[in-house]
């Protein structure tokens, strides 16, 4: 699914009050799914609080909710510029009770992905308000109920794993796994690094809504990319697109043996996340590093160790 044309969302941008208000009416009367996408991305890039920093994926996430919401609404006879005041709330249940499709997976939908879908749809409506044409907040009052399973239970951090997959990686692979493993790099963030941000044991790293960040480099990491010479004249260290790099790391965990564990990029980041707190035990240090704005994400990145804190009760 590939985003709206950039030319598109910028001309709705430019348009009078007047004249989005007119195109917002009509997308909504028509159900017209492409104008309501586009509208959606309008509004996110230059009305929400990042505007055009706001992050790609976030972008994707919500031009997908969009996709599935409006479908929905039309074969529920739901006006979108007037819906009823349950509306909202009869699309959450519709999505938790909504059979999962993805490959291997049985149930219903995650809380995570009725989050995603029902943050999209919220956003639509963000952007029909944000084009004059209506003042309705269906899912105002509606309850997403979060996942019981905390994040970090559902999918903990590679410990182990890290060392075997290593050796199974050819070394500009290995470099970007020990940026996200060891440096704590998203997986975004590793695959743009430059030459030109090395600063012998520091990187720069251009993170989410445009924050750079100063980020130590351990030894392992900083051997490994001394290795490696750039791909691109603009010194760009890695030339896969997320997909590929995904392919090729989900390939090393399997040779590795590891294949039943692989669980994407993130796991990784969090096994960084998990050895300081470990070696620190300060959430404030761990979530700096990792270029976080508030300590209780950082806190989903950590894995406990059961009763780590026997030694300080022993002699209560």
């Amino acid at each position: 699914m590939s985003l709206v044309r950039s030319a598109d969302t910028l001309a709705l941008t430019n348009l009078t009050d007047q004249a989005l208000r007119v195109r917002a009416v009509e997308a909504a009367a028509t159900y017209d799914l492409e104008l309501l996408v586009q509208m959606t991305m309008a509004y996110m890039l230059a009305g929400s609080r990042k505007g055009a920093r706001t992050s790609p994926k976030t972008l994707e996430a919500y031009s997908l909710a969009v996709r599935d919401f409006v479908p929905w609404a039309q074969a529920q006879g739901v006006q979108l510029l007037r819906p009823g005041r349950r509306d909202g709330g009869r699309y959450v249940a519709q999505l938790q009770t909504r059979p999962s499709q993805g490959r291997g997976r049985t149930g219903t939908l995650s809380a995570s992905t009725v989050a995603q879908y029902v943050a999209g749809a919220r956003a639509l409506y963000r952007a029909l308000r944000w084009a004059g044409a209506t003042e309705a907040q269906p899912f105002e009052d509606a309850h997403v109920p979060p996942d019981p399973t905390p994040g970090i239970v559902k999918n903990p951090p590679y410990m182990h794993e890290i060392d075997e997959v290593l050796v199974q990686c050819e070394p500009r692979l290995a470099a970007l796994l020990l940026l996200c493993a060891h440096a704590g790099l998203r997986i975004s963030e590793a695959l743009n690094v430059t030459v030109g941000d090395l600063r012998g044991s520091q990187l720069t790293v251009h993170g989410k809504g445009g924050k750079i960040r100063q980020v130590p480099l351990g030894k392992r990491v900083r051997a490994a990319l001394a290795g490696l010479a750039p791909v691109r004249s603009e010194g760009a260290l890695f030339d896969w697109t997320y997909h590929q790099a995904k392919y090729q790391m989900s390939l090393a965990f399997r040779a590795a043996g590891q294949g039943h564990a692989w669980r994407g990029f993130h796991a990784a980041r969090k096994h960084s996340g998990t050895r300081l707190y470990r070696a620190t035990k300060d959430f404030t240090r761990v979530g700096l590093f990792l270029g976080h704005s508030s300590v209780d994400t950082t806190r989903r990145y950590v894995a406990l160790e059961e009763n780590d804190v026997q030694s300080e009760v022993e002699d209560f």
